[in-house]
């Protein structure tokens, strides 16, 4: 099998196409009639690292923040001027005002089909790089979201260093709404931990998706997915290729758990042990996954999100009459 041995050839060809035509109706595109107006946007570390507000009181305006760490360490971390310096870089990056506008667009979109969903307060937090590769938390109890703004300094900021490269083409300011969504998304399908087959990662991922389609109608589809533009544009260029892949080597219905290592988890790139491993795009059965979910609306359209989350694998996967055509 020439796996891919065109792969320059169809990324021109799918570029000139997607110029040339018309982009079809977004079937997520829904009106909200009301909409979220304004989200309580809190900084906790402006305050932390203002050294002229006693300890005092910011322990009792904020009194869950410290944790159980001790009065005297918590005065030293705040007198930290290296994480100082990391938190006043980080702000700097972050448009605070847009994040609040589109924070709240995407608050409006989950309580459209999650009416029962109350917009949390929102705060924002440096971690001085601590928890930067978990940088969004949800708290649902007290219906809270943190933000870690040190983990979207930019890739290729010189505090990175030492991190796999991978990980900093998500680390961007345009990178925390998708991944702020990713987090509700994954609130709101429960994942089964009795998966048997490839096909029930890539429709639970799928899943995953269609909830950032929904939640996210207008953003770009390759920050949905952690991409850059041009790993985006692999994925799709490829996107027949990568699913003979599959099939050819009878991975869809396959127990194998080494393949959500090799497709799912983040990484470089995916493992399709060939010779273009270097140049793919990670975490592709994510991406296939998407696509046999939205192959499954555009069969069935009238199916409503509830619904659909409900369904099983086989039967998405059955339904979406899923075989991608050059």
């Amino acid at each position: 099998m020439k796996f891919f041995r065109f792969l320059a050839i169809s990324v021109f060809i799918v570029s000139i196409m997607n110029s040339c035509k018309k982009d079809p109706e977004n079937p997520w595109n829904i009106e909200i009639k009301n909409p979220v107006s304004k989200v309580e946007v809190t900084d906790i570390s402006k305050e932390l690292y203002d050294l002229n507000i006693p300890l005092e009181n910011f322990k009792q305006k904020y009194p869950w923040f410290q944790g159980t760490v001790p009065d005297e360490d918590f005065a030293k971390r705040r007198a930290d001027a290296n994480e100082a310096k990391i938190y006043r870089e980080a702000i700097s990056k972050i448009d605070v005002p847009k994040l609040n506008t589109e924070l709240a667009d995407l608050f409006s979109h989950i309580k459209y089909y999650y009416p029962q969903f109350k917009e949390p307060k929102v705060f924002l937090y440096s971690s001085g790089l601590q928890g930067i590769m978990e940088p969004i938390f949800y708290q649902p109890e007290q219906n809270m979201l943190f933000i870690d703004i040190s983990a979207f300094m930019g890739e290729n900021n010189l505090n990175y260093n030492g991190l796999e490269n991978y990980f900093q083409k998500s680390m961007n300011p345009a990178n925390i709404l998708p991944k702020t969504s990713q987090t509700f998304a994954e609130f709101f399908v429960a994942k089964s931990f009795d998966h048997q087959k490839f096909i029930d990662e890539l429709i639970y991922q799928g899943k995953l998706m269609t909830l950032q389609d929904a939640f996210l109608p207008d953003f770009p589809d390759n920050l949905k997915m952690n991409y850059t533009q041009d790993q985006y544009e692999w994925a799709k260029a490829n996107e027949v290729n990568i699913w003979n892949y599959f099939v050819e080597n009878n991975l869809i219905f396959s127990d194998d758990s080494r393949l959500i290592e090799r497709f799912i988890k983040p990484g470089p790139f995916s493992k399709f042990y060939t010779e273009i491993d270097n140049e793919s795009s990670p975490q592709i059965g994510i991406f296939e996954g998407w696509q046999i979910c939205r192959k499954f609306f555009q069969e069935n359209p009238k199916t409503k999100l509830q619904d659909f989350l409900k369904m099983n694998a086989t039967e998405i996967f059955n339904q979406s009459n899923y075989k991608p055509k050059n």
